[in-house]
C-alpha cells in the first residue's frame, strides 16, 4: 500500500536553511525536494568524490591477493591518509600486475631462441648475411625448407616451430629480431614480482579498511544529497527569506514535528494531495516487500494510484514458476537463495530468489515433472500426490494449455476490477461510468458464462442477465463515459474504445499462452538431454561419466534458459497487459528521506 505523506512547508530567513537541513538530515524521515538544475561546480566536485571512492572500493575489493598474505601496517589515521593511500597503491598495483605480465610473456617468447647477444647479430648483418628470425605452426612447415634455404631449428612445441634462415627468404611468419635477452628481463621480473610481494601487503591492508572507505562514501552522499536540498530553497520577499518543501509519512507525524518545533523552525504542515507530487513510500508485509524490485523496474505508481507490488508478488511467482515448469529446478532455485545469503551484493535478493524456488517445486509437482522427468507416470508416486498433478485434456486441448487461458481471464478481469475501483475513487461514479461499463460487460460476462457452465443456470435466466448487462455496459460504454460531454461525442469515442478493446483483448488473453509453452519446452528439452545421457550409459563400463557430464551441463543450460524465459515473459504479462488493462500509469518518485 501507498503511505499517506504529511507535506511540510518551511518558511527562513535566508542563510538559516543550512542549520535547519542539517537537523532535518540528523532526523532522518523527511523528504526534501531536491535541487533539478544543473550542476555546478559544488555538487560536481561532491559527485566526483563519490565516484573516485567508488573505484577505489571496487579495486580493492576485486583486488587478487594470495591467501595468507600478511598485511603491511598502515601509517596514519585520518580519513584523507586512508584516501591518499589506496589511490596510491591501487595505481602502484596495477601497474606491477601489468608489468609482471608483459614480462612473463617477453620472458617466455624470448626464452625459445637462447642467450644471445643482438649486437652480434647486427655485425653478421653489416658482413653481409641478415637473419631472419620465423615462428610458425608445425602445420604450416616444411621439412624441406632445410634443403632449400640456410635454415636451423631452433625448437618445436605443439603450437610452433622456431627458426632462424641466413640470407634471404620468403619463408611465412617473419619477426623482427629480438632487441633484448631473456636474461636481463627474467631479472626484472624477479625485482618486480618481489616488488609485487610488498604492494600485496599493502591491499591486505587496505580490505581491512575497506568499512572506512565505504562510511567515507556514505558520508560523501549524504553532503551531496544535503546540499542539493538546500539549493532548492526558493527565495523570496528580495532574497530575505527562502522557503522549503518537505515530505514525511504521516505516521512519522509526531517524531517529525516534535524534532521541528524543538528546532524552532516555522514551518506550514497539511496532508500531501496529488498536485504535490509527494514521493511514494510503499508499505508491505515481508513477503510482498520481496517483489518491491520489479515495482520499481517499471516505476513507483503515482499518489492517487495503486500500489501494484501485493498483485505481482502473486502473478510473477505464479508465471514464473509455470514458465520453469520443473519441481527439481525448484529445489536448485531455493539452494542458490540460501547461497546468495552469503554473497556481499546479493543478500538483498536471496530471499526472492528462494521464494521463486518454492513456488517452482510447488508448480512443479503440479506440472509433475521433475529434472525433465515426467513423475506423474511413476509406480512409487503416492496417489494422493498424483490427484494434484494436472494432466489429460479438457475439451480436447491440453489440460495445462487451458489452465493458461484461464489465469489469464482471471489476471486480465482483476485489472479490470481494480482499474474501475480507483477510477470510482479518483473520479467518483458519475465520471468512471465508461470504465464501470466495460467492467460489468466482461468481468459480468465471464462469471455469468462460468456460473452457467458450472451450477446448470437455466438458459432463459442467463439469456435475460446477459440482456441486462449488455444494455447497462452499453449506456455507460456509449453514452456516459464522459457525462459532460456531447452524447454524439461520447458515441464516437465509445465506437473506437470499443474497437481497440476488441482487438486488443483477444490477443492479450492469448499472450498466457506462453505460460505453457514455455514450461512444456523446458520439460521436453530436460527430457532430451536425460534420454542422450541415458544413450551413453550401454552395457556397463564408465558410461556413467559421459551420462553424468551430460546431464550436469544440460540441465544446467536448461535451467539458465528457463530461468530468463521466467523472468522477461511474466514480467512482459505484468507491465504490458495487466498495468494497460488497469490503468496503471507509474510515474511516481521513491521517497528518499535526507538522512547520514
Amino acid at each position: 500500500m501507498i503511505t499517506p505523506m504529511i507535506k511540510y512547508s518551511f518558511i527562513l530567513l535566508n542563510g538559516e536553511q543550512d542549520g535547519l537541513l542539517e537537523k532535518i538530515q540528523e532526523l532522518g524521515l523527511l523528504d526534501i525536494t531536491r535541487s533539478t538544475k544543473p550542476m555546478d561546480d559544488n555538487s560536481h566536485a561532491l559527485a566526483g568524490e563519490i565516484d573516485l571512492l567508488d573505484g577505489f572500493i571496487h579495486g580493492i575489493r576485486e583486488a587478487e591477493i594470495p591467501e595468507g598474505t600478511q598485511p603491511v601496517p598502515f601509517r596514519g589515521e585520518g580519513s584523507d591518509d586512508i584516501v591518499r593511500l589506496a589511490g596510491g597503491t591501487l595505481m602502484l598495483f596495477s601497474k606491477s600486475k601489468e608489468k609482471i605480465k608483459t614480462l612473463t610473456k617477453q620472458v617466455k617468447d624470448l626464452k625459445v631462441w637462447g642467450s644471445f647477444d643482438s649486437s652480434i647479430v647486427e655485425k653478421i648483418a653489416e658482413a653481409g648475411v641478415r637473419l631472419h628470425f620465423h615462428i610458425v605452426s608445425p602445420k604450416t612447415f616444411r621439412e624441406n625448407w632445410a634443403q632449400e634455404y640456410a635454415l636451423s631449428e631452433i625448437a618445436r612445441n605443439k603450437e610452433s616451430v622456431y627458426f632462424v634462415v641466413a640470407g634471404e627468404d620468403d619463408l611465412p611468419g617473419e619477426i623482427p629480431v629480438p632487441k633484448e635477452n631473456w636474461t636481463e628481463l627474467e631479472a626484472q621480473l624477479v625485482k618486480e614480482t618481489a616488488r609485487m610481494k610488498e604492494l600485496e601487503g599493502e591491499m591486505a591492508s587496505l580490505k581491512e579498511r575497506l568499512p572506512e572507505l565505504e562510511s567515507l562514501r556514505t558520508q560523501a552522499y549524504a553532503k551531496l544529497d544535503l546540499y542539493l536540498a538546500g539549493t532548492a530553497a526558493v527565495p523570496a520577499a528580495e532574497d530575505t527569506i527562502v522557503t522549503l518543501v518537505g515530505y514525511a509519512p504521516a505516521e512519522n507525524r509526531e517524531a517529525v514535528e516534535a524534532a521541528l518545533d524543538a528546532s524552532g523552525s516555522y514551518y506550514i504542515k497539511e496532508e500531501a494531495v496529488v498536485d504535490d507530487n509527494p514521493p511514494i513510500q510503499l508499505k508491505n508485509n515481508w513477503f510482498v516487500r520481496q517483489f518491491e524490485i520489479l515495482t520499481d523496474m517499471y516505476g513507483r505508481p503515482d499518489y492517487n494510484e495503486f500500489d501494484p507490488t501485493p498483485y505481482i508478488s502473486v502473478f510473477f511467482l505464479l508465471f514464473f514458476a509455470m514458465c520453469m515448469g520443473d519441481a527439481g529446478y525448484g529445489l536448485v532455485l531455493i539452494i542458490g537463495g540460501l547461497l546468495l545469503r552469503k554473497v556481499d551484493g546479493m543478500k538483498n535478493l536471496a530471499p526472492l530468489v528462494s521464494i521463486l524456488g518454492v513456488g517452482t517445486f510447488v508448480v512443479g509437482i503440479v506440472m509433475h515433472t521433475f529434472f525433465g522427468v515426467d513423475i506423474a507416470v511413476l509406480p512409487w508416486i503416492p496417489d494422493w500426490l498424483k490427484s494434484m498433478m494436472i494432466t489429460g485434456t479438457i475439451a480436447g486441448f491440453e489440460a495445462q494449455m487451458v489452465l493458461a487461458l484461464v489465469i489469464g481471464v482471471v489476471h486480465l478481469c482483476l485489472a479490470m476490477v481494480v482499474k474501475t475501483v480507483y477510477a470510482t475513487k479518483n473520479k467518483g461514479f458519475l465520471g468512471s461510468l465508461g470504465t464501470w461499463g466495460w467492467t460489468l460487460l466482461i468481468v459480468g460476462g465471464v462469471l455469468v458464462g462460468t456460473l452457467a457452465l458450472f451450477f446448470s443456470i437455466p438458459a432463459q435466466v442467463t439469456k435475460w442477465i446477459v440482456i441486462g448487462l449488455g444494455i447497462v455496459s452499453a449506456l455507460g460504454i456509449f453514452l456516459f463515459n464522459d457525462i459532460k460531454r456531447n452524447p454524439l461525442k461520447n458515441i464516437g469515442s465509445g465506437l473506437w474504445e470499443t474497437y481497440n478493446t476488441v482487438t486488443g483483448l483477444l490477443g492479450d488473453v492469448l499472450s498466457y499462452l506462453r505460460l505453457y509453452a514455455l514450461g512444456l519446452a523446458g520439460g521436453m528439452l530436460g527430457k532430451a538431454f536425460n534420454d542422450i545421457a541415458t544413450m551413453t550409459l550401454g552395457d556397463g563400463g564408465f558410461g556413467w561419466v559421459p551420462f553424468v557430464i551430460i546431464l550436469v551441463i544440460g540441465h544446467a543450460l536448461n535451467l539458465a534458459m528457463c530461468c530468463l524465459g521466467a523472468f522477461v515473459h511474466p514480467l512482459r504479462l505484468n507491465f504490458l497487459e495487466f498495468f494497460k488493462n488497469s490503468g496503471y500509469d507509474g510515474k511516481g518518485r521513491i521517497y528518499r528521506p535526507i538522512k547520514k
